[in-house]
């Protein structure tokens, strides 16, 4: 029976290995009121144990230790070393290295950064001896190392409003009671003492926006809550130049929303919660409501209780799905603001709109007739076996429209569709490339236009990237359906007629909606690997095993993602965010080493 490895041991304790020499003392406040008033961004943990229990399970340290980049890392010359020290470690505390990492971290767990101070860091322990034994280690070994070195570098202490403060690798650390206190700077650490020292003198906690802010954020059986203090962060010039905006139309268009948040909230909080397998953060933007009346980001913001984004549509093998509550007559009436550089791609984006839809106005004429929303459907393709499956394997995307008259602006939207085929054809013709061939079909009810690419001469799993698309467009009731391929445009056909029977409503007040199955994405990532790889050499140097074991870790950390969620909404004077993590552990690998 092979001994398990304590792969998480060191990004865990790392801050514990810091610590200074133990005060036998009462349990300490709050670590919140140690921090400075001024702290800027905050990080409670205040029940450890939520998060560490499925960290330390068995099942996560099996799945993390079949991957390729931990096997190799256990051939490597310090990896004997460091199970020594997590054997004394156990040795020294009389228990397993998980339950040490409970006993020494799993009475809560703060992070505060402060301006011109620095970052403090507070650990209580759940066992106040263990702590007591465990720094013992920590000195020992501290000082141990520094000798053998023969260099100077070891713990060093000195007194500070009567406690004992050490020194080591940079950092300022104490223990009083059961908690580890840690400064990034000296600064920080003297700030976090002269507090305790006052017992009660202003800190951050006395705040009335952090009273606030703490008390929405653990509401609900929350594990811990994080807070920004948006007015402070705004001083900083970079975080002010990206709110104003990168000129990008796309990039405008999606990010309006969260953008007006971050740039009116005075505050955000956020509660963490863990259920299961599932990680939900909860966020509260106290100060940010919709966009001001002469805000150019008018566009995508809410004005009545009914309107919203329209949920994501769902279909097979879908990968990613957003919905946005976005008016485009109002986005584009207002690029001259949005945009002021008319760059060559936005004219060259309107000379080819004006020739598409027969010189109409684009704001007024064309926009204008569009309702406000945008959905965009991403999913996984499930290639036909008589054509065959291309080299490089593109997911299939849509985009849904509804129309204010989609029976008089429904034809301008086709025709606008075909000459845009006709300009592509056209264009490889010039190259004598294959051209689209244009067709109608009918599914359940629905006509829709389609177009391909005549079928290679034989099929087989290494044809052009040309085979991953098949251009479609369907109309149903108000809406148009904008699609890579047509197998996406009859699911999404389907998902439509479902939504229309069921009368589905928007989601009240919420302006952004983004899904995403890590499950799918990571078999696009694993049917492209190849590719992938050959890219990561050619243009990042990289070498192929390199390259190879990139590729293994970020498919590995998709896979686990089960599901993930994200909704913004707005309401008076505050707005909402939930994202909503669903995760599931890789199968771990049979051991075949020997003995094992």
């Amino acid at each position: 029976m092979k001994k398990r490895i304590p792969w998480l041991w060191p990004a865990l304790t790392l801050p514990v290995l810091l610590a200074g020499k133990v005060m036998s003392a009462p349990p300490p406040p709050s670590a919140t009121q140690w921090l400075p008033p001024q702290a800027v961004a905050v990080l409670e943990i205040t029940r450890p144990e939520a998060l560490l229990n499925p960290l330390l399970s068995d099942a996560f340290a099996a799945a993390v230790e079949a991957t390729p980049p931990y096997q190799k890392q256990v051939s490597t010359p310090g990896f004997e070393q460091f199970q020594e020290v997590v054997k004394l470690f156990e040795t020294r505390l009389g228990t397993d290295w998980r339950k040490g990492v409970r006993k020494l971290a799993g009475g809560g767990i703060l992070f505060g950064l402060t301006p011109n101070v620095g970052a403090t860091l507070a650990v209580d322990a759940k066992d106040e001896a263990a702590l007591k034994e465990f720094q013992g280690l920590v000195l020992d070994l501290a000082a141990g190392d520094a000798e053998n070195r023969g260099q100077a570098g070891g713990p060093t202490s000195r007194e500070y409003q009567g406690v004992t403060v050490w020194s080591l690798g940079g950092n300022a650390h104490t223990v009083i009671g059961n908690r580890l206190l840690l400064g990034s700077r000296p600064p920080a650490i003297r700030a976090a003492l002269d507090l305790y020292a006052k017992s009660g003198g202003k800190s951050f906690a006395s705040r009335p926006e952090a009273e606030a802010a703490r008390k929405a954020a653990l509401a609900d059986d929350a594990i811990g809550w994080a807070f920004l203090d948006m007015k402070a962060l705004r001083a900083n010039p970079g975080l002010a130049k990206a709110l104003e905006g990168s000129g990008n139309p796309l990039a405008e268009l999606v990010l309006a929303g969260p953008r007006e948040t971050l740039k009116h909230a005075d505050w955000l909080a956020a509660g963490i919660h863990v259920e299961g397998d599932a990680l939900e953060l909860r966020l509260i933007a106290q100060g940010a409501g919709d966009a001001s009346v002469d805000s150019p980001a008018q566009f995508a913001a809410i004005r009545g209780p009914s309107e919203g984004a329209l949920p994501v549509p769902s279909v097979p093998r879908g990968i990613a799905g957003v919905s946005l509550h976005r008016d485009l007559h109002g986005f584009y009436a207002a690029k001259d603001k949005l945009f002021p550089e008319r760059t060559s791609g936005l004219i060259f984006f309107e000379n080819m709109m004006g020739i598409f839809f027969s010189g109409l106005d684009l704001t007024e004429q064309v926009l204008g007739e569009t309702k406000p929303g945008i959905r965009v459907v991403v999913a996984e393709q499930d290639y036909d076996p008589a054509i065959g499956k291309p080299q490089t394997r593109l997911p299939a995307f849509a985009a849904i429209l509804k129309l204010q008259r989609p029976e008089a602006f429904g034809e301008v939207i086709e025709e606008a569709w075909q000459k845009a085929l006709g300009l592509i054809n056209f264009t490889r013709g010039q190259k004598a490339l294959p051209g689209l061939i244009i067709d109608r079909d009918e599914h359940l009810g629905t006509p829709y236009t389609v177009s391909s690419f005549r079928a290679p001469e034989k099929a087989g799993d290494d044809l052009h990237i040309r085979y991953n698309f098949r251009p479609t467009l369907a109309r149903l009731g108000d809406s148009v359906i904008l699609s890579s391929t047509d197998a996406l445009a009859k699911d999404l056909i389907k998902a439509l007629q479902k939504e229309a029977a069921a009368k589905t409503a928007a989601l009240s007040k919420t302006h952004s909606v983004l899904e995403i199955s890590g499950g799918r994405l990571a078999s696009i990532l694993q049917a492209n690997r190849a590719q992938l790889v050959r890219q990561s050499i050619v243009e990042k140097g990289k070498t192929q095993e390199e390259a190879e074991a990139e590729q293994v870790v970020l498919t590995s950390i998709v896979e686990t993602i089960k599901s993930a969620r994200l909704s913004l909404a707005t309401g008076d004077d505050e707005a909402d965010a939930t994202l909503l993590l669903r995760f599931e552990l890789p199968a771990a690998a049979p051991d075949t080493r020997p003995g094992g």
